[in-house]
């Protein structure tokens, strides 16, 4: 009865075939570590924040007298209501986690390269998507740091020229931080993981159109593949076990570790907190937006743009890597580089927690910020250069796997 149901669509809505040919039977190279896990587990993430999200907003009130204590009504008088919040929260880390290492794992495996010129692209808009939602989200509990938290980061938009200004009453709803600002971030809050879901469906596309990358970087026949079903499923559904054992254990036994203390206290406009700190995941990006804002005249339009083109330069790194092999497993010079910049974001993080005020072995913080932040785009240049100018001699390549 199944098979008959199924053959009858299956005539009008090739349903089976679609799963047997892109899931089941979709070619895969053989030689995928565990590196490759990340992107299953970034949708997994997703799958939970959205999950949670639809739950929570049942019971969350977008209103600037009400929010706070809506989020306690959630976490002390809702059924698993506690277990909803944390989650989400703590989602939201885990999800930048496994995205973070999905990109990373990207760049170093030349993941960006042609022909995958445009999964590319839409893997870095789904990240800005992602960095937007979570900001706006950041500021739904409407503690002090939520609420001090957007008043610094919105005040950016009025160093726009021009439009900086009415832009930034438009996205206030007003000429400060209250009520319409809450509900503008609530309902964009409430949109934009969907609009997340549409482009990792195009994501996903463009990865079956152009097919995955490995770790050798080369272009494989079809000796070189192995069917998705069963061999990754398995390997996926391992990495799935062991991140959310991990997830879990912070979930139940420190779920307050990545969350900011001072966010249990109710939105104070007339109290400034002494320290106002993003997220973990904003940290690298908030410390070159200091880092230029400290310079001057004109400083905070050139910090907002180079916090922006912090992000935005990924668009173009296809064309400033220009080595004919793909995957630093090869390019010891772009691999040293690599790991260059991996411990300088590291590093602009940590400049990024700390007050901007602080003084570390004799250094102000905001030198070591400006020296990290150097380092930061140096990295793209030098990987233009070295690559351009045939500098680096790549290791001898295999022809297959």
């Amino acid at each position: 009865m199944f098979k008959s149901i199924m053959g009858w669509v299956d005539d009008r809505l090739p349903v089976t075939e679609v799963m047997r040919s892109q899931a089941l039977e979709y070619p895969t190279p053989k030689n995928l570590n565990y590196w490759w896990n990340f992107g299953s587990l970034a949708l997994t993430m997703l799958i939970i924040q959205l999950l949670t999200g639809i739950f929570l907003a049942m019971h969350y009130k977008p209103d600037a007298m009400l929010a706070f204590d809506s989020v306690e009504h959630i976490m002390r008088d809702v059924n698993w209501g506690w277990l909803l919040r944390y989650m989400h929260a703590n989602g939201a880390t885990f999800f930048f986690i496994t995205v973070y290492v999905h990109i990373l794992r990207g760049m170093y495996f030349g993941s960006h390269r042609s022909p995958r010129e445009i999964l590319w692209w839409f893997g870095v808009i789904i990240f800005f998507l992602l960095m937007a939602t979570a900001f706006m989200g950041y500021v739904l509990p409407w503690g002090q740091m939520s609420f001090w938290g957007a008043a610094v980061i919105t005040n950016l938009i009025g160093a726009i020229p021009v439009i900086g200004d009415p832009l930034l009453v438009w996205v206030w709803g007003g000429f400060t931080v209250g009520d319409p600002t809450l509900n503008r971030f609530f309902s964009l809050h409430f949109l934009l993981p969907f609009v997340i879901v549409g482009v990792v469906g195009l994501h996903v596309w463009a990865l079956h159109a152009v097919h995955s990358n490995n770790p050798d970087g080369i272009d494989l026949e079809e000796k070189d593949t192995i069917p998705f079903h069963p061999y990754f499923t398995i390997k996926d559904l391992y990495g799935m076990g062991v991140l959310l054992i991990i997830f879990c254990s912070f979930l139940f036994f420190s779920p307050n570790f990545f969350l900011e203390p001072d966010n249990y206290i109710e939105a104070n406009p007339m109290k400034t907190p002494p320290h106002i700190v993003p997220e973990w995941y904003f940290l690298p990006f908030y410390a070159i937006l200091r880092s230029i804002d400290f310079l001057g005249s004109m400083s905070k339009l050139a910090g907002v743009v180079a916090m922006g083109g912090a992000i935005a330069i990924l668009f173009v790194l296809p064309w400033l890597d220009r080595s004919p092999v793909r995957s630093f497993r090869y390019r010891p010079l772009s691999a040293g580089l690599f790991w260059i910049f991996l411990i300088d974001c590291f590093v602009l993080g940590w400049v990024g927690y700390n007050p901007a005020n602080a003084v570390v072995m004799g250094l102000p913080i905001v030198v070591i910020g400006r020296t990290a932040t150097a380092i930061y785009f140096s990295y793209f240049f030098l990987l233009w250069f070295v690559t351009a100018f045939n500098i680096e001699k790549p290791k001898p390549v295999p022809q297959s796997l």
